[in-house]
């Protein structure tokens, strides 16, 4: 940039500056800005023509008043002269009054174009930069219109000077942000991906910029970027910080450089080709390694910067979800942040750790932080920071951990902050729920959490907790009792009167045979709290009332007493009015049978989305993946295929079983729309809404084993694993082999993607330019239930939309599917859901397939793929003490009883990933059983409708050879070999 020669100084313009700064008021300030303006006025009507320094002065000066916040509305045909001029200074001031003053609706911007465009052809450096900082501070459509075909070509040009290029791509972006439609790359794209090969660092560090827009909205046309991203990273990274030093900060070489390029890369999937995969995980290994060392520099910026590229390379680990040890790595590092005295540290740690617990190679990693993060929650001075905590708490939680989490949380909801309580509650009753071993425990903590907090606990609460006790016959004596106690507190909060109203309304009952608790004493006890209450309480006290004439004969009189009187059938609420009226009517003229039929208990309610969960939800914002719901949902998901989570008495392996999947099932990260069909009733989840606005459905025929039920099959209904919905019998397909016709072969890499998900239920199963299809997936005994997300990925409908599933050759006599029509339309950045239930019938090999077509800009897309449902999903995990092992395990002593493979290692032989991935198979993993401690054993039963069958396992690994020996030893010969191919792929 030219230097300012002494004579620009422009005295005048001091001098005007320096009284304005010397006005004592207001008024004097107003004064001496219209006397400027008068003269100025004056100036520019006057016949002598000015010369470029007093334009250039003048100009100023009225640039400098509209800064003060007054009204200009003449100079501006002067400032567009100024563009004109060959002198920097000038040309310099006429830019930035347009800039800051002419707006793109003026009749001047034609010339301000032209005067651009003579600038931009001019081919000197520092008038084409000054003209594209104007173009990207405007950044109208007229100027995207103007000139987005003109600074792609600048942006290219072999003879464009280094600092033009960085002003363009920074002005192209600019432009694509504000009018997308009229920045065409084409032919362009190439070359502009190819500047990431720049010398000029500066040049690279803008052109990311722009890439990385353009790649979020086109991510086909860019991929190619994603090789030279990974060159370009792996040469800061394993650079000195001597080897770019114009580009060092603080010993750390291109700080910003290389956060921007580990952003792009988190636009796209893992790399497909080995050699540039193996690039990128060593970079991120450095970049975990570099943060383990000690700091060169004590000063902030150094550290600043340090952790700005580790926190960048954090996100693309998760983001990938594919590396186990570079995710527990990175766990262990975040645990070290958790104590470190920066609070901005503590806060992006507690945040990157929400996510990595939602994966399942990280999950156990996250736990072992669990008293940090506790001690957090209690302990920290940011509310920030504490809500950080509370998030991470809860989407670390499982069965393992559930009750020392929620007791934590209910202690810190005593001293909570008052903009969290309401979400602390809804996230302590979906854990309650979700991980509750028994329904004591859970009653007992939803009352507590209405003692402790009851003004933020909303009604989905409260009725959730209602709807569990009617569901269950062994839980309703003991939350009668429980009420009654709590009631008879002197500080009762009004939800806690609803819940024992409406308890002992209908189970008081079972609690009447103790004298301490008698029916009179109970509806003394309701009714001393009547008069505090407001009026949707009261009524519902009402209903109590009569309830109890049926319950108890002997509170008769006392209760038409109070029904008779006056503040009563007299009362202001016709709501209450009518209650008393109908009521003591009710109870005066029916006789018992009819009173005894009228009164009856509650149905169970049916089963549908848990509105807890719809609540939490809303609550946290339409997008919002982080944290809790991250969270909620995807460790639903991502649990994996077995291990505690599906003991015998782990019927909740996935909590919101029959719910539809929280925001991180949106593997987008997109909002989900409304589901493309909805699973028949099952009592297969307590995570439902029984007070959604649909219509009441007849008391589920499925029955429940345990806290959070099974998907058992319904006592009186067919061989049919689903129970089909009222209304739903004609639409809802009920055979494996719907939509068979016309499906293409599956794809070359359908084994691949299959492989994937033999030790894990949730992830991304397939993804182009166009669609990434996600799967979360839960099995119990012999049945299972698969959730798919279509995502759209790009701005155009996908249309004629369906999708089929077919299991081929004897497949159909082995597995059965059903399923429901995908919505026909899918729109341009949306996600549409499609639920699947599955019955094992006997054991397989093959897998079923999935075709998928659309219409995408008029062109046909055909895509088939594997399900990824293998035999192993349908494990029970058996524990087994050694001498049982072993005894079984000479039982099986047939050769056709045993497969056994002996293969080469493709992964590191880490014992934490050997035993998640066994855990994820779905078996018992048996510890201190085999007599070499290096080796591992495992036992479980797969659940077939026709039969069970045993299975035992033994892998050997061999660290020094790199080598591994697995053997595998079943009741049925098909079932071992088919295990024993699945896990070799595994390891």
């Amino acid at each position: 940039m030219p230097a300012v020669s002494k004579g620009d100084g422009m005295r005048g313009l001091a001098v005007f500056i320096s009284d304005i700064r010397n006005c004592k008021s207001k008024e004097a300030e107003i004064k001496r800005i219209n006397k400027e303006l008068a003269n100025i006025r004056s100036k520019f009507k006057g016949d002598k023509a000015l010369d470029g320094y007093s334009k250039k002065k003048y100009v100023c000066k009225l640039l400098f008043i509209f800064l003060l916040g007054h009204d200009i509305d003449f100079g501006h045909m002067e400032a567009v002269n100024l563009l004109s001029s060959n002198k920097y200074t000038e040309k310099q001031i006429g830019y930035l009054f347009i800039s800051v003053l002419v707006n793109s609706n003026s009749e001047l911007i034609r010339l301000i174009n032209n005067a651009i465009k003579n600038d931009l052809a001019s081919r000197n450096p520092t008038f084409m930069c000054l003209a594209l900082h104007c173009i990207a501070n405007v950044g109208s459509r007229e100027m995207a219109e103007a000139f987005a075909s003109e600074i792609p070509r600048i942006l290219v040009a072999g003879d464009t000077m280094d600092s033009v290029k960085q002003s363009a791509a920074l002005c192209l972006l600019r432009l694509y942000k504000t009018s997308p439609d009229l920045v065409l790359m084409g032919e362009w794209t190439s070359r502009v991906v190819h500047l990431l090969n720049d010398q000029h660092m500066g040049v690279v560090t803008a052109a990311i910029s722009l890439i990385t827009c353009l790649s979020q909205k086109n991510p086909e046309e860019f991929k190619t970027c994603v090789s030279l991203a990974v060159s370009r990273l792996s040469r800061i990274v394993s650079s000195a910080s001597t080897d770019l030093q114009d580009y060092t900060y603080y010993f750390v070489p291109a700080p910003w450089l290389s956060c921007k390029l580990l952003r792009l890369l988190q636009c796209y999937p893992p790399p497909e080709d080995g050699a540039v995969k193996g690039r990128l995980v060593e970079c991120l290994e450095t970049i975990l390694n570099k943060a383990q060392e000690p700091p060169k520099s004590k000063k902030v910026q150094h550290s600043n910067a340090k952790n700005a590229i580790l926190f960048e390379a954090i996100a693309l680990i998760i983001h990938y979800d594919s590396e186990p040890n570079l995710l527990v790595r990175a766990c262990n590092q975040l645990g070290q942040f958790l104590q470190h005295r920066e609070t901005n540290l503590r806060y992006l740690a507690l945040e990157s750790m929400c996510t990595l617990a939602s994966s399942e190679f990280s999950h156990e990693a996250v736990k072992t932080h669990i008293e940090t993060v506790i001690s957090a929650l209690k302990t920290e001075r940011d509310v920030s920071v504490r809500q950080r905590a509370a998030d991470l708490l809860y989407a670390m939680c499982d069965r393992s951990n559930a009750k020392q989490i929620v007791a934590e949380m209910l202690s810190y909801l005593e001293t909570a902050d008052y903009s969290i309580r309401e979400e602390m509650v809804l996230k302590v009753a979906i854990l309650a729920e979700k991980y509750a071993v028994d329904y004591s425990w859970y009653v007992d903590t939803i009352l507590n959490l209405i003692r402790i907090a009851g003004d933020y606990v909303s009604e989905e609460v409260w009725y959730r907790v209602i709807q569990i006790v009617i569901n269950r016959d062994d839980v309703q004596g003991y939350a009668a009792k429980t009420v009654f106690e709590a009631l008879q507190a002197p500080a009762c909060h009004e939800n806690m009167v609803k819940v024992g109203g409406y308890i002992l309304g209908e189970f008081g009952n079972l609690i009447a045979g103790d004298p301490r608790s008698s029916p009179l004493i109970q509806f003394n006890l309701l009714h001393s709290k009547f008069h505090l209450c407001s009026v949707p309480t009261r009524a519902l006290l009402l209903s109590t009332y009569i309830k109890f004439i049926n319950l108890f004969p002997e509170t008769k009189s006392t209760i038409q007493e109070v029904l008779r009187c006056d503040s009563q059938i007299r009362n202001s609420d016709v709501e209450l009015q009518q209650r008393a009226v109908e009521y003591l009517k009710l109870s005066s003229i029916a006789s018992t049978d009819v009173l005894a039929t009228v009164l009856e208990e509650m149905p169970p309610f049916p089963e549908r989305e848990s509105s807890i969960l719809a609540k939490l939800k809303k609550k946290k914002g339409p997008g919002a993946v982080s944290g809790s719901e991250l969270e909620e949902g995807k460790r639903d998901g991502g649990e994996l295929n077995g291990g505690a989570e599906r003991g015998i008495d782990a019927a909740a392996t996935i909590a919101s079983n029959a719910s539809t999947p929280s925001p991180s099932a949106d593997l987008l990260g997109l909002r989900s729309g409304a589901p493309a069909g909805t699973a028949a009733p099952s009592a297969s989840s307590l995570l439902v809404d029984v007070f959604s606005e649909a219509a009441p459905a007849a008391p589920s025929a499925v029955a429940e084993e345990n806290f959070l039920s099974d998907l058992e099959r319904p006592a009186e209904a067919s061989d049919s694993v689903l129970v089909e919905a009222p209304g739903e019998t004609d639409s809802a397909p009920n055979s494996c082999s719907f939509g068979a016709e016309e499906c293409s072969p599956p794809l070359p890499e359908s084994d691949e993607l299959l492989n994937k998900f033999v030790c894990k239920n949730n992830g991304v199963l397939f993804e182009n330019q166009l669609l990434q299809i996600g799967v979360k997936s839960e099995y119990r005994q012999n049945l299972g239930r698969m959730y798919l997300f279509y995502g759209n990925k790009t701005s155009v409908q996908f249309l004629n939309f369906s999708t089929a599933v077919t299991c081929p050759g004897e497949l159909q006599s082995q597995l059965n599917v059903q399923t429901k029509p995908a919505e026909p339309v899918v729109e341009g950045g949306a996600q549409v859901q499609q639920v699947l239930n599955i019955e094992c019938l006997s054991d397989f090999s093959e897998a079923p397939l999935l075709n998928i077509k659309f219409r995408y800009g008029g062109a046909l897309q055909n895509i088939t793929l594997k399900l990824p449902i293998t035999i192993n999903k349908f494990f029970q995990p058996t524990e087994m003490s050694s001498q049982d092992f072993f005894q079984r395990w000479k039982q099986l002593s047939l050769p056709q009883q045993e497969a056994q493979k002996i293969f080469k290692a493709k992964n590191a032989m880490d014992a934490e990933v050997l035993k998640a991935k066994l855990l994820g198979l779905g078996t018992a993993l048996l510890e201190n059983v085999d007599p070499n401690p290096e080796n591992f054993v495992c036992a479980g039963v797969i659940q077939t409708k026709a039969k069970q069958v045993g299975c035992l396992l033994r892998l050997e690994p061999n660290a020094q050879a790199q080598m591994y020996r697995l053997t595998l030893r079943s009741s049925k010969d098909t079932v071992s070999k088919r295990l024993c191919e699945l896990l070799a792929e595994q390891f």
